[in-house]
């Protein structure tokens, strides 16, 4: 079905209505493309050293071989488990050029968490740093992995500086907990380093890659509870690359010809970092300056002091963190021209400190890892925070559909569907799953509840889904529930979202005890065991009951609709 587009006329000068998507066959291309036209600029900076784009080329191709001499078949699945590192910069590459898929992994995921995707990915091989190395041992016997790469912090730093900070990461901080990996017939073990030096003697084949082979697998959480990796493939990635630049190129063009620097605070592993950090900035021959631990704000900060920002992607919680900090202001802002927020709601008050520090007005877009992720974003000359998500980005189309799947005019309020380039070709190993997201005329159905005004800008009114966003992480209160009622003090529970002033939402967890002697100090434990700690739940109520359907259904929107009105 074909639907108007009243948001066209509303695009900044300067950018088109429709990308070319087929510009590049794969990521591969593109990558091969951009290591060449920007060989002797800066790709990555990391604790005051820099990456050439000259340097990471190499040293991806290189491990590309290393992993092809493994004997992995094209498209097996190599899991990356990093934070924000240069390592985790060569790795990306070097999967996707040796024609294998990466499936990202947050290093903090407890050994459940991580067991899950393992298997339902069938990863083949894991680059894992070693800090997470533990999570990594209770769970590697009951995978598919055959091959572990072994990295340290200071692995790509030059001597003796990479010689200290391992030193001081193991012995001074003690960030490394005790772990013993396999080495084994089954399961071989190598260090990064040692992959590197054995892969320049192994040989590298550029292998044919399609725009249809799979390139990501972005893990989602799951409405069932069960976690779902949205299959995304080299076209969708591709275009969603050419459609940000596109939408970025008036703004960003006005600082000339020059190296552009990016902070790279986000998780490489979250999709929103993946694609605007990392690959549109390979695309615009970007810096990218890689943060490991944005959570240490004044370290984060001392770091920002040392270079000239050109762009910021970042989430509410972020942003808000850093503006409240007093050194904060000290910082050489005279170079930043684009904020992003994205991940959730950018709050309004945060945008306007934001705005009044930096001078720079935080924009705001809207995307999912199904979709690559961007699907609408604000225009980037835009003087105020509006407290929408924006436009469709070129060659992206969304609709707003009722229950029944049919299109609201303007002003209508129902969910929120995309079609476009950017769209995953489904949930992995899942029709099922898929089927319920994807509408018969190839529209996405997000979950979210939205409305389009007459200029064809969007706002999110509502969520669909019983989906709580902490700090732009997606919670799903099925996997929340379904672990807290694995405790045995514990009979029932629901799981809802609750208003926080810091990550936007929390979790708050009802429960109805079984044993009486249940505290929530043992309850929270519990939780930190199995959970991620974005997913752990910051309240708990214990109840004598909880409100149910006549079928017995427990009803998360009447409690949380109490919360509201208290």
């Amino acid at each position: 079905m074909t639907i108007s587009k009243p948001w066209l006329a509303s695009y900044e000068p300067g950018v088109p209505t429709e990308i070319n998507p087929g510009e590049y066959d794969s990521l591969m291309d593109l990558l091969d493309h951009s290591f060449k036209q920007y060989a002797k600029r800066n790709m990555a900076a990391f604790m005051d050293v820099h990456w050439t784009f000259e340097q990471v080329d190499e040293m991806s191709r290189v491990l590309a071989g290393w992993l092809q001499s493994k004997g992995l078949s094209k498209g097996a699945r190599v899991a990356l488990m990093m934070p924000n590192i240069p390592q985790y910069m060569v790795a990306i590459a070097a999967v996707l050029r040796a024609g294998y898929v990466v499936v990202n992994v947050n290093p903090l995921y407890t050994p459940r968490e991580l067991e899950h995707q393992l298997k339902d990915s069938g990863a083949e091989a894991i680059i894992v740093l070693e800090n997470f190395a533990t999570t990594l041992q209770e769970v590697v016997a009951r995978t598919p992995v055959k091959h572990i790469v072994l990295a340290a912090m200071g692995d790509m730093l030059p001597f003796p500086k990479g010689l200290i900070v391992n030193f001081v990461v193991r012995n001074v901080k003690k960030m490394v907990p005790a772990f013993t990996l396999p080495n084994n017939d089954k399961c071989k073990l190598t260090k990064f380093k040692d992959a590197l030096s054995q892969g320049r003697s192994a040989k590298y084949t550029r292998p044919t890659i399609k725009p249809d082979d799979v390139a990501f697998l972005q893990y989602t959480g799951g409405t069932t509870g069960v976690s779902k990796g949205a299959t995304l493939l080299h076209r969708n990635v591709v275009a969603n690359i050419l459609q940000n630049e596109a939408w970025f190129k008036p703004e960003l063009a006005k600082l000339g010809d020059q190296p552009l620097t990016v902070v790279c605070a986000l998780p490489l592993y979250h999709i929103f970092a993946l694609t605007v950090c990392y690959m549109m900035g390979a695309r615009m021959g970007s810096m990218n300056l890689l943060i490991a631990n944005p959570r240490d704000i004044p370290g984060f900060i001392e770091t920002l002091k040392k270079y000239k920002v050109n762009q910021f992607p970042a989430v509410n919680t972020l942003f808000n963190a850093l503006v409240n900090h007093p050194e904060f202001a000290k910082i050489d802002f005279s170079g930043l021209k684009v904020s992003n927020g994205g991940g959730m709601a950018v709050q309004q008050s945060t945008a306007e400190t934001w705005k009044k520090v930096t001078g720079c007005p935080i924009v705001e877009g809207y995307g999912l890892s199904e979709t690559s992720p961007v699907a609408t974003a604000n225009r980037l000359d835009l003087a105020e925070f509006n407290g929408a998500i924006g436009y469709p980005i070129p060659s992206t189309e969304v609709a707003i559909l009722d229950d029944d799947g049919n299109h609201l005019d303007v002003g209508g309020v129902g969910e929120i569907c995309i079609r476009g380039p950017q769209v995953m070709a489904g949930y992995w190993n899942r029709p099922d799953e898929t089927a319920k997201v994807m509408t018969a005329d190839g529209f996405f159905r997000t979950g979210d509840i939205g409305v389009m005004d007459p200029s064809g800008l969007f706002k999110i009114v509502d969520r669909k889904k019983d989906m709580i966003l902490v700090s732009g992480f997606n919670v799903y209160p099925n996997e929340v529930e379904q672990v807290v009622n694995m405790h045995p003090g514990v009979l029932e529970c629901a799981a809802v979202g609750v208003p926080d002033d810091k990550s936007g939402e929390a979790v708050k967890l009802f429960v109805v005890r079984k044993d009486a002697t249940l505290t929530e100090a043992a309850l929270k434990a519990y939780c930190h065991e199995q959970l991620t700690g974005y997913k752990c739940p910051k309240h708990i109520e214990f109840r004598h009951d909880l409100p149910k359907t006549n079928v017995g259904k427990i009803l998360r929107r009447e409690l949380r609709d109490e919360k509201k009105a208290a």
